[in-house]
């Protein structure tokens, strides 16, 4: 039996849209054939999700091709084959022989095949910030007539712009957000283990909501007292207690796409300077949204956030957002003063208010949204409280 075609995140139009939109790209670039290598970049452009990065892989773009070839390790091949739209033809395995070899590797399967397929005149782009040195090096001594160019960053930066259809993805993943904090807000109290709270909060992104599962983890960041300064820390073998801080970061996830989301609890009635510096940053949040519009800028929406929180006698020295999309961050535009990107409909952000003031104190809150045609839509649907136990 071969294996079947899953059930599709995207139609294939949508595929080839963004096919499409690499290609006139590549071709503004002078590149003829295109070596994807970022798994976020894959995702895109195939809709496969597995976890097989951690070999070599590539995803190749050729100007004289409508479909992308996708050249895997070969126990992979079956997963692409169930989860990208392309035809069978375009999934390729290469042998086992090539793993843990010291001498050669996955990628020189590619170099291969784009030498087999005449793929080699011209300009070959590769995403060369992912890549080593030693790895560009290999790919211009193979393949010495033709021209390696960088094609780094220049993928994210389409991705920027959001489909409609993804829009509707990444509010299903926010609505799993919403249900995630909404579970910690019942499972945090006194005397139990984070570890069994957080444990309920990652049961609740895999079940999603409305039917929608979430079809894989990202971060679960819960910093709770005495550990509430830190920003990237998950859960400790600690309890929590009464008077405890507890701050969440998370995102549910759909199909690669994520909404992510922060909220502040406590238990027992929040302190003064929690409560003071709450309400400077959600002032400074409604802030920034009212900011939002086509034609403003990144910095606009930092510079207004900045300002606000400055009213109130604090400041942030981290930027106070980024692009956000597959696989969280995107390595595109920021919500900071110096940054110019251009806002455009569609676009989405993690405002990410997180502040971590002193060693011993810090506060989150944050909204995912979307630029519309005349302001923002946030994707969640929870109050901007602190949410008290």
């Amino acid at each position: 039996m071969t294996m079947p075609k899953g059930p599709q995140a995207f139609p294939q139009a949508e595929y080839l849209r963004r096919i499409a939109a690499v290609k006139a790209e590549m071709e503004r670039s002078e590149v003829s054939s295109l070596v994807i290598t970022s798994p976020a970049d894959i995702t895109y452009l195939s809709g496969y999700t597995a976890k097989s990065a951690y070999v070599p892989q590539a995803l190749i773009v050729s100007l004289k091709e409508e479909e992308p070839t996708f050249l895997t390790r070969r126990m992979d091949a079956p997963a692409a084959l169930h989860q990208t739209f392309m035809d069978r033809s375009r999934v390729i395995g290469y042998p086992e022989a090539l793993i843990a070899d010291p001498d050669k590797d996955g990628f020189d399967a590619v170099i291969d095949f784009l030498r087999d397929n005449r793929l080699t005149g011209g300009s070959i782009a590769l995403e060369q910030k992912y890549l080593s040195a030693k790895l560009v090096e290999r790919f211009k001594t193979r393949i010495p007539e033709a021209k390696i160019a960088d094609f780094s960053d220049k993928v994210p930066w389409i991705r920027l712009i959001k489909s409609d259809l993804e829009i509707a993805t990444m509010r299903e993943a926010a609505a799993i957000s919403d249900a995630g904090m909404l579970r910690a807000k019942e499972v945090i109290r006194p005397d139990v283990r984070e570890a069994d709270a957080a444990a309920e909060i990652i049961a609740t992104l895999v079940r999603g909501v409305n039917g929608k599962p979430g079809t894989d983890l990202r971060r679960v960041f819960l910093c709770a007292s005495p550990r509430s300064a830190t920003a990237h820390i998950i859960w400790s073998e600690d309890v929590f207690r009464q008077g405890s801080q507890i701050n969440l970061e998370l995102g549910g996830v759909r199909h690669g796409y994520v909404s992510a989301l922060m909220r502040t609890y406590s238990i027992g009635k929040p302190s003064d300077r929690l409560r003071r510096v709450h309400d400077g940053e959600v002032a400074g949040l409604e802030a920034a949204l009212s900011t939002v519009k086509p034609g403003a800028t990144c910095g606009d929406i930092a510079v207004a956030f900045n300002a606000t929180l400055k009213k109130h006698g604090l400041e942030k020295e981290s930027r106070c957002g980024y692009a956000i999309g597959i696989d969280w961050t995107e390595p595109t535009a920021s919500l900071r003063e110096d940054d110019r990107t251009v806002l455009q409909p569609n676009m989405t952000f993690h405002l990410m208010l997180g502040n971590w003031i002193d060693e011993d104190f810090g506060y989150v809150i944050s909204e995912t949204f979307r630029v519309t045609e005349s302001g923002a839509e946030t994707f969640s649907a929870l109050p901007r409280e602190i949410f008290e136990i």
